[in-house]
């Protein structure tokens, strides 16, 4: 009777455990999510807005672009490893396109000031995006060409646009970093301005 128990626990476990891979695996192979990676100063800020956008299903704050195999917070500071902040941030095609993902991208930071953001300076604060296939790269030069020629900024746009180099998420305490540090300093005085700003200008694009 314990045996006959035993099997139907296993049974019914197993059938459970397929069934959740199954809910994943239809969803991812319905080729709706894709990600992109982008670097426009500190991370937390990029997480923090992008976290608010429809059609984004996840962001990661990371460090991309430098030479440094998993690099650590302080490693990336010096800027001697060559990483960049970034975020990697996976979206649902079928809401929001990459198109649409880098003219928020733009709109939230300064990408006609070289390796800094505001107060931030040094190469792990560059505008970057960088790219996982050629249509990425393309979309992103179409889309930083189209600001110059407008001449959105009165400055050239110094973002580089380059291929995905040895990506690595960022120590679990940058993760969700606005979310659970909302009144520390540097949240309270730099990302929530930048956040009110991108709330104001893109309120149809915020998740309901």
């Amino acid at each position: 009777m314990k045996l006959l128990l035993m099997y139907i626990l296993i049974f019914f476990s197993l059938f459970s455990c397929n069934n959740k891979g199954n809910v994943s695996t239809m969803y991812n192979n319905s080729n709706r999510l894709e990600t992109a990676i982008l670097g426009g100063g500190c991370f937390w800020c990029v997480e923090a807005i992008f976290q608010r956008v429809e059609g984004v299903i996840s962001v990661e704050s990371g460090y991309c672009g430098g030479k440094t195999i998993n690099p650590t917070y302080e490693e990336v500071c010096t800027g001697t490893t060559g990483h960049a902040e970034v975020c990697k941030i996976v979206y649902d095609k079928d809401q929001i396109s990459y198109e649409e993902i880098l003219q928020i991208f733009f709109a939230i930071h300064d990408p006609t000031t070289l390796n800094r953001q505001g107060n931030d300076i040094g190469t792990q604060y560059r505008s970057a995006i960088f790219y996982i296939d050629d249509n990425q790269r393309q979309i992103a030069e179409k889309v930083k060409n189209s600001l110059d020629v407008e001449k959105v900024f009165d400055k050239p746009i110094v973002t580089e646009i380059t291929p995905v180099n040895n990506y690595f998420k960022a120590e679990e305490y940058h993760q969700d970093y606005f979310k659970r540090n909302p009144n520390q300093p540097y949240c309270a005085i730099v990302i929530q301005p930048k956040l009110e700003k991108f709330l104001k200008k893109f309120k149809n694009k915020l998740k309901q």
